[in-house]
């Protein structure tokens, strides 16, 4: 790995004595007032020393090789880890350089790997390392030989759409969550010392509170900043990030399912946010903010073929159905085409789920007490990322016809989709 890696794990020891004090900060705060100068000292100068020496040890003790059928990643200082990689597993590697990685110009392979829950990676490389090793795995996952892999190189990419960053701060305005979380943090805190006079709850419960509105507003403008869509043979190509800059790659053919979700402040404007769930790849975003016709352009790059079902093609469920959910039964609504099942729910923040025929693993049709009374019945699809899409309160028989033809449509969507393979 490249020489800076080690201060990536000298922090852990500093960490857990950090991690301590916030544990039990009355007993931390009588140790340092106990501790004299000289001995405040002598403290420091053992544990940097030893934060530094375990930082090496970290890095010294990590390897990687490529062989011709695997990537293997070899680390452990106390507990040794080996991770065998096959080379056509790999379904995505995403390079992400955090701020001071950017800084001292080195970047860190995080790999999606088909069948993994977490993501193996490798931290850190220089940048040119990490993108050339980068194209050279990809190349090799689509089938090159090992003697052309490396000269195969990056494949280009065409920019499809690229977020303003004022756009995506006055979204963010717009989003109700943002205004939730931020009106959490001012109330909730107050109230607390009016009811129990305790510093400490009120900070145990506030800085959380406040952490979450930071999230849901600045971090996620800062996260998603310049975020860049490109086309490339690899895959969708997505960069975002203001201190830390990510480059992602939706992998070909593992989309199981787009969401197109329009918050009630944003109709107006005529924005989406287009969502996805990817079989073994935490990728969950493809435009946080977009136009409705850039964003299914987009749609139509990720899924060939699929045209996003209008409003007026989505049916309703029957009126009988406000007896079972009132009101909100009038967000519902389905629609199934050659391609793909659409449902859609959601009153004041709509959501459109695409599921592709051939992306289905499973159908099911459930049906309460309350909804037999009025027979209306839930359609469940399941897709290979292990979500649900469900056409809620449809007509009971609707719903069965609805349970045996998507049995059929995945069936034959399967038999007729193309492979997932790199570069195909």
């Amino acid at each position: 790995m490249h020489p800076v890696t080690p201060f990536r794990r000298a922090w852990a020891p500093v960490a857990l004595l950090v991690g301590w004090a916030a544990h039990d900060p009355n007993r931390a705060q009588e140790q340092l007032t106990r501790l004299t100068t000289t001995t405040l000292l002598i403290a420091l100068a053992v544990v940097v020393p030893a934060a530094a020496l375990y930082g090496f040890l970290s890095w010294w003790f990590t390897h990687f090789a490529v062989t011709d059928t695997e990537l293997r990643i070899r680390t452990g200082l106390l507990f040794r880890r080996a991770a065998h990689i096959r080379l056509e597993r790999i379904q995505a590697i995403d390079v992400t350089r955090p701020l001071l990685a950017r800084i001292a110009g080195v970047a860190k392979l995080r790999l999606d790997v088909v069948g993994a829950d977490k993501k193996d990676e490798l931290a850190f490389l220089g940048e040119d390392e990490a993108r050339a090793l980068r194209a050279e795995l990809l190349a090799r996952a689509a089938g090159f030989a090992p003697e052309t892999a490396r000269e195969v190189g990056e494949a280009p990419a065409r920019e499809l759409l690229r977020v303003p960053a004022r756009d995506l701060a006055v979204a963010l305005l717009l989003t109700g969550a943002t205004w939730g979380a931020l009106a959490a943090a001012l109330v909730v805190p107050p109230v607390l010392w009016l009811a129990t006079h305790s510093v400490w709850t009120v900070l145990a419960t506030g800085v959380p509170l406040l952490g979450a509105a930071g999230a849901s507003s600045v971090g996620r403008f800062v996260g998603e900043y310049d975020w860049t869509v490109g086309e490339s043979p690899d895959g969708l190509r997505i960069d975002h990030g203001l201190l830390d800059r990510a480059h992602e790659t939706v992998p070909p053919g593992r989309v199981q399912t787009v969401r197109i979700v329009e918050p009630l402040l944003w109709r107006r404007r005529g924005w989406v946010r287009v969502e996805l769930d990817v079989a073994g790849s935490a990728n969950s975003v493809l435009a946080p903010v977009a136009p409705r016709a850039a964003a299914e352009a987009v749609v139509a790059r990720v899924l060939p073929g699929v045209a996003v079902p209008r409003a007026a093609a989505l049916s309703r469920p029957p009126r009988r159905a406000g007896r079972c959910v009132p009101l909100w039964w009038r967000g519902h609504g389905i629609a199934v085409t050659d391609t793909v099942f659409a449902a859609r729910h959601g009153l004041l923040r709509r959501s459109v789920a695409l599921v592709p025929h051939a992306k289905v693993q499973s159908v099911r049709l459930r049906q309460g007490p309350w909804q037999r009374l009025w027979r209306v019945a839930d359609v469940h699809v399941d897709n290979g990322a292990g979500k649900t899409v469900t056409a809620r309160l449809r007509d009971a028989q609707e719903a069965a016809e609805l349970l045996r033809g998507q049995a059929e449509r995945s069936r034959t969507g399967r038999r007729d989709a193309r492979p997932d393979r790199w570069m195909a």
